[in-house]
Parts: structure tokens; C-alpha cells; sequence
């Protein structure tokens, strides 16, 4: 029989994946398929639109810490509200571009409102489901996955239903269905009931470096904390040049969609069972597992020559970064201060962007220069040391 306590925090994970769904929804569907194509149409060259496709990520960078440390002092509301409006709020700025450099400071705006809300949700899953915060942390990443997944699918059938109209009005009516989606962002942050709440005071610089030497100098935290940037590392180079490597082997566009949307469709599906999993087991155990899954798996790439094997790699891959992520950001919260688990997330945060980021460019320098082996390998490798690191950063304690 379902206990009393049971009703609400069954409302309050309805809330968390109908959150994350709309909000990544809209900040996706505002950038794939459309933003290279309408950064084009405003006559942008390829440097430019690299250029505008970096400054998102750039703000998860920047502002995901210390936007986490802010919310352990004066409340997550006041900031979650911020997120909802700024999602509200870009859509529309992309219908005054004319000037596709215009897009650049649009671009890092809109980047603010995701760099808030993870780590935020993050905390508050954290605090509001100690028992289980990896299965609800795997429910609502199995949402934003879902939301992920869609977007680009409405928005590419807007593009093409209005192509045929004049002007960018085929680009302008995918921004006004972003903003549509963001209005229930924005209604849900508003609706968020904050069990206690700081003042709202300006912090001193001293709260901010003290959070992050907190953060830096606990060997588990920062352990933890590289395996997520391993991981992310391996993601970003695996979804910049595994499309190239099929071409070159022959596989159509088709071919390499299939294999895309069956690596996100098995990382939704299987983020809540790992969660589930990480609430019951060592997290330890699972991270490395997953972190040891996702570098193998990435090192078996340039090996595969049939759509079937390639599948099988991607799926494998896949399911190591479902197996680790959801697990790291439970473990996160476990081992960080009560009082700083904002900034802890947002550390994580920063720290995932950051080897996101750095992967496409790492190795595409070494593809360059080296080949496609060598590539994707250095993820493996860098899998490997990050994995001995966490290792000796937790072996000696007994800490779940």
C-alpha cells in the first residue's frame, strides 16, 4: 500500500519530467535542425556558425557553478524562476535577428537558462528524494532525453511544411513554437514550492571561492566529478565524427539516424533502471562500470564495418553513459555537504560542459593529423586514466 508521502512525491516527479521535457524541447528545438540553417540564411560562413553553436555550452561553463553556489544561499526558487523566464524570453530574441552575429549574445543567453536548471533540479531531486535520488535524477534525464529526441523532429517538419514561403518566416515560426513550449516552463518554475528560502543579498566573492575550494579539494567530489567529463568527452567526439566515419564506410543518412535514435531511445529507457540500481548498490562500483563500458565501447568504433556492428557499438556506448551519469550525480549528492548541494551540482555541471566542449576538438585535431583510430581511442584512454583516478580517489572510503 502507497503511504501518505507517496501522493505528493509522485506529483512532484510529474512536475520534474514535464519540466525538463518542455525546457529542453524548447532550447533544442531552437537549435537543431534550425540555427545553422537560419545562421546560413542570414548569411553566416561556416567559421561564424561554429562560432554561434559554441557560445550555449560556453554559458554552462561559466555560469553553472556559481549559479549552484547562489542557490544554497538565498534559495533554488528565485533562481528556477530566472531559468523559466529566460526560457520564455530568448525564442522571441531570435525573431529581431537580421544579423547573424546578433545571434552569438542570443546564443549565450539562451545557454543560461539550461545552465541553470540542471544543476538546480539536480539539488532539489537530491534534497527532496534521499532515498531516491538516482531513480528520480534517471527519470527526469529520461525526460530531457525524450524532449531532446522530438525537437529536432518538429522543428525540421516546420522548416519543410513552410518552406515554401517567403523570407525566414520558415525559421521565425520554429522560434514561436519554442517560445510556446517555453510557457509552461516558466508557469511550472512559478508554481515551485520552496520549503525554505534565504534573502536575496548580494554574496560576497569569498562564498564563491570558498565553495569551489570545498568543492576541489574533497578527492571524491573531484574524482567523481572528471569521470562525468571523461564521459562527455567521449559523447561529444562520438556525436561530431561517428556520422563522418559512416559516410565513409558507406552508411546512408538513414542508416545513421537509425543508430543515433536507438543509442538515445536505450539512454531514456534505461536511465530510471540504473537510477534504481545506484540507490540500492555501491554508486563506486557502478560509475567505474559504466565509465569502463563507455571507453571500450568508443575504442571499438573504427573497427566496425557493417551497419549491425555499428548499431551494437552505439547501443554499448550508450548504455555506459547511462550506467555512470546517473549514478555520479546521485554520488555527487551524497558525498557533498548538505549546505552546498547546489554548488556541487553546478561544479558537475561545468565540469560535463567543459569535456562536452573539448571533445570535438581534441579529437578532431588528432583525426587530423593522426586518423580515426587514434580519435576515438583517446577517448578510451582518457576513459582509462580518469577511471584509475576515481579509483584512488574513493578506494579508501567506505562512504556509499
Amino acid at each position: 500500500m502507497e503511504s501518505v508521502q507517496d501522493h505528493p512525491q509522485t506529483r512532484m516527479m510529474y512536475y520534474f519530467f514535464l519540466l525538463g521535457f518542455f525546457a529542453i524541447f524548447s532550447t533544442t528545438v531552437s537549435k537543431t535542425p534550425v540555427l545553422p540553417l537560419f545562421s546560413q540564411a542570414l548569411g553566416a560562413d561556416d567559421a561564424l556558425i561554429g562560432l554561434i553553436a559554441f557560445f550555449s555550452p560556453l554559458a554552462g561553463i561559466l555560469f553553472s557553478f556559481p549559479i549552484g553556489v547562489m542557490s544554497d544561499h538565498i534559495g533554488r526558487k528565485k533562481i528556477l524562476v530566472l531559468s523559466g523566464a529566460i526560457f520564455l524570453a530568448a525564442p522571441f530574441l531570435y525573431l529581431l535577428v537580421m544579423n547573424p552575429y546578433w545571434l552569438i549574445p542570443i546564443r549565450f543567453f539562451h545557454g543560461t537558462a539550461t545552465a541553470i536548471l540542471g544543476p538546480l533540479v539536480s539539488a532539489i531531486i537530491a534534497e527532496r528524494f534521499p532515498a531516491r535520488k538516482a531513480e528520480m535524477i534517471g527519470q527526469y534525464s529520461s525526460a530531457t532525453l525524450i524532449g531532446r529526441t522530438v525537437a529536432p523532429l518538429v522543428g525540421g517538419a516546420i522548416i519543410s511544411y513552410f518552406v515554401f514561403y517567403p523570407g525566414l518566416l520558415q525559421y521565425r515560426i520554429v522560434y514561436i513554437a519554442a517560445a510556446a513550449a517555453a510557457v509552461p516552463v516558466f508557469i511550472m518554475t512559478l508554481l515551485y514550492r520552496e520549503k525554505e528560502s534565504g534573502p536575496l543579498n548580494l554574496l560576497p566573492f569569498s562564498v564563491f571561492r570558498d565553495s569551489f575550494m570545498t568543492f576541489f579539494s574533497n578527492r571524491r567530489l573531484r574524482g567523481t566529478a572528471f569521470v562525468d567529463m571523461a564521459t562527455y568527452f567521449a559523447f561529444g567526439a562520438f556525436e561530431t565524427f561517428l556520422p563522418i566515419l559512416l559516410a565513409s564506410r558507406g552508411m546512408s543518412a538513414y542508416e545513421t539516424g537509425i543508430i543515433f535514435a536507438v543509442q538515445v531511445l536505450i539512454i531514456a529507457a534505461t536511465k530510471p533502471l540504473f537510477g534504481r540500481v545506484a540507490d540500492r548498490v555501491d554508486k563506486r562500483v557502478q560509475i567505474l562500470a559504466g565509465i569502463v563500458l563507455t571507453g571500450v565501447s568508443i575504442a571499438l568504433v573504427p573497427f566496425c564495418q557493417s551497419f549491425a556492428q555499428f548499431l551494437i557499438v552505439s547501443s554499448l556506448f550508450g548504455l555506459g553513459i547511462s550506467i555512470s551519469t546517473v549514478a555520479t550525480t546521485a554520488y555527487i549528492a551524497d558525498v557533498a555537504r548538505k549546505e552546498q548541494i547546489g554548488a556541487s551540482m553546478g561544479a558537475l555541471s561545468s565540469i560535463m560542459d567543459i569535456g562536452q566542449s573539448t571533445g570535438p576538438l581534441v579529437t578532431g585535431m588528432v583525426i587530423t593529423a593522426i586518423g580515426y583510430t587514434s580519435g576515438f581511442f583517446l577517448s578510451f584512454m582518457l576513459a582509462i586514466v580518469v577511471s584509475v583516478l576515481f579509483v584512488v580517489s574513493v578506494i579508501d572510503h567506505t562512504h556509499q
